[in-house]
């Protein structure tokens, strides 16, 4: 999605759909929730380019310029030590997403050796890895093989993620109106990557949030009934309440873009309370929402 004030064509309104139809509207009403979960990821991809101090394997400086040799013929030993390396650059330049990969390397040793060991063999074939843009790959990595099981978490669990979210976006609020406007809406720049890079513990919540709700979901296996149009015209009413006006509404849950654009200190607020309003929703209501939103991400 990009930023609100760029046009895109008007999705299918909020509101009259039932059964077969909930799939496809949460693909447009929840595209706000959805894009910043996936936000990061987007920004830290960037960051491949951006960070200024790489992480580059000492065993891949060194290596001879002739080809490798075939995989069935070389040796474990240099991608253990580049794994090895690859540990020690993110214990030492990023304490707090040490605690996301310790925490991942207890919950999923298999998950943790399968990402670390990517990240050891692109260092040996001498590419430069960002600390940020290796937490993004294995959020990415994550959610794509256990994501799904996040939105069979418990309600703490499930509820923390888009808690965290919320955080990201009042600290963006602080820094730059059209950060968080970016931040909402899945835009890239450099200018988030900068913040992002600032304010790691953030980020690193972030991810430990989804492994805990992976965690939940495994142990619990909850299985949540999609939400109805009850749910979202709750959600469009309670937003309202707040002094969200129609339009307002229409750029969040339908992702229509208005004429004239709503100035980013607005749609900023106007993000916050949309995930305000939806953390008081009903129990049951917010849960199958959160849910659906969280089954779509895995699915990205």
């Amino acid at each position: 999605m990009s930023d609100a004030s760029h046009g895109h064509d008007d999705p299918v309104p909020l509101h009259g759909l039932e059964g077969s139809d909930v799939l496809r509207l949460a693909l447009l009403s929840l595209a706000a929730i959805i894009a910043v979960a996936l936000a990061i990821g987007l920004f830290m991809d960037a960051g491949r380019q951006l960070e200024p101090r790489p992480i580059q394997s000492p065993i891949a400086a060194a290596a001879p310029a002739a080809p490798a040799a075939p995989a069935s013929v070389t040796s474990d030993e240099p991608l253990r030590q580049a794994r090895e390396s690859v540990e020690r650059e993110i214990a030492a330049k990023a304490p707090e997403y040490a605690v996301f990969f310790d925490r991942l390397h207890g919950a999923l040793p298999a998950e943790y050796d399968t990402i670390v060991n990517g990240f050891a063999r692109e260092a040996l074939d001498g590419k430069d890895l960002s600390i940020d843009a290796l937490l993004s790959q294995a959020v990415r990595d994550l959610r794509v093989s256990n994501g799904i099981l996040a939105a069979k978490a418990d309600g703490p669990a499930l509820s923390h993620i888009f808690d965290i979210q919320l955080r990201m976006m009042q600290a963006l609020a602080g820094t730059d109106p059209k950060l968080c406007v970016d931040f909402l809406y899945g835009g890239a720049s450099q200018a988030f990557f900068a913040f992002s890079a600032a304010h790691r513990p953030l980020v690193a919540d972030m991810a430990i949030a989804g492994l805990e709700a992976i965690g939940s979901g495994r142990a619990n296996q909850i299985d949540r009934d999609a939400p109805t149009d009850t749910d979202f015209n709750q959600l469009s009413s309670a937003m309202k309440s707040q002094g969200v006006n129609d339009a307002e509404v229409a750029a969040i849950l339908d992702g229509k873009t208005p004429n004239p654009p709503i100035p980013d200190a607005r749609m900023c607020t106007v993000g916050q309370i949309y995930l305000k309003t939806l953390a008081a929703l009903p129990e049951q209501s917010r849960l199958r929402i959160y849910a659906l939103a969280v089954s779509l991400m895995a699915r990205s």
